[in-house]
């Protein structure tokens, strides 16, 4: 038996804040385990919200400037968890936060750099986990997966519902995973125009009604017509789903409820091979109960929402899982899931004393 502790660093396109996972792994008679110790959330500043927004628009040595200071940022709220907690790491795991994530021309940038968050707290980062798939060829995302196969192969699929949704699951003795649709990136766009960070409960989209012309844009968007690999960025938001919402001349409660019913109506699709299959369900959108609903509506599988700090820190849990099998030598990429050329082991390395 092997035993491996690591905390796990994730932010999402939500900008909801800063999720710091502390856990345990183990590797007994081939199997891995694993146990969330400690968990929190540290909610960004609205300075540090509008920085990281206005970033993909400035110049490259203010990216750079932010890219250390946001890095860190990540480092001394780690040691601070770590001080308040007592959990000693083998290794800290940093997903980052994405600015950049255009695949087709070789290209996904996290800031956060590493050598801050290690020169923070001396012990060994893993960072950049993406740009070495990105550069076999790969889409870059989902990296999750590889989590869902080894620590949560007791569901036939595993959707996450975050600033995007995403399911991994098993196709012809493959793991395949795949972004579907935009989710909270949008719907948390649409509750700021009443001035609220959220749509609490599905509020906004429970007291609107469909709009079907609506719906059939939404729906045939070229991207739900492309087969996996593929990946949604906040490129493809801001290019072409959004402009499709600013111009709609109908009510904001129509416009969420419709957007509500397109996102069932993507996720069930995808799950359409997989007939009452049981699903674990995760992120920020599960707790969204009208969402939720839509989504049960739509479809009729055994959805499954754990624990609600597995809810939230799912994907904290998981980029610490890819530390550890980063850190261990192991694979913790498939190329399968992301169309890289080989299943690799990525992830930069910072060492400090």
């Amino acid at each position: 038996m092997k035993k491996y502790n690591a905390i796990g660093l994730m932010s999402g396109t939500s900008l909801d804040g800063i999720d710091i996972a502390a856990c345990e792994f183990i590797l007994a008679d081939n199997k891995w385990s694993y146990k969330i110790h400690y968990s929190h959330t540290y909610p960004y500043s609205p300075e540090w919200k509008n920085k990281l927004t206005d970033l993909p628009g400035t110049d490259a040595l203010t990216f750079s400037f932010l890219n250390m200071e946001y890095g860190h940022l990540l480092g001394r709220l780690t040691r601070s968890f770590l001080d308040q907690t007592g959990f000693i790491p083998d290794l800290i795991a940093s997903h980052g936060h994405t600015i950049f994530h255009q695949p087709a021309h070789g290209l996904t940038v996290q800031v956060g750099a590493g050598s801050a968050i290690a020169a923070e707290t001396r012990l060994p980062v893993i960072c950049d986990f993406r740009s070495l798939d990105v550069a076999l060829g790969g889409q870059g995302a989902p990296l999750v997966p590889i989590g869902d196969r080894l620590l949560f192969s007791e569901f036939d699929a595993c959707l996450n519902l975050g600033g995007f949704a995403n399911i991994s699951m098993e196709w012809q003795g493959n793991r395949i995973a795949f972004d579907i649709c935009p989710v909270n990136i949008v719907l948390n766009k649409l509750a700021h125009r009443e001035g609220l960070d959220y749509d609490k409960d599905g509020q906004i989209a429970r007291s609107g009604e469909i709009d079907s012309e609506l719906l059939a844009h939404f729906n045939n968007l070229a991207y739900y017509q492309q087969k996996w690999p593929k990946s949604l960025g906040r490129e493809w938001v801001e290019q072409t789903f959004l402009p499709i919402c600013e111009n709609y001349t109908g009510s904001l409660n129509d416009l969420a409820r419709t957007i509500c019913e397109h996102i069932g109506i993507q996720i069930n699709h995808n799950l359409a091979t997989k007939p009452n299959s049981k699903i674990l369900v995760t992120g920020g959108g599960v707790h969204n109960l009208f969402l939720m609903k839509t989504i049960r509506k739509t479809g009729s599988h055994n959805w499954v929402i754990p624990s609600k700090e597995l809810s939230d820190f799912k994907e904290a849990l998981v980029f610490a899982f890819l530390g550890t099998l980063r850190w261990t030598g192991k694979a913790n990429i498939l190329h399968s899931v992301t169309g890289s050329s080989m299943d690799h082991a990525g992830g930069a390395i910072y060492f400090s004393g």
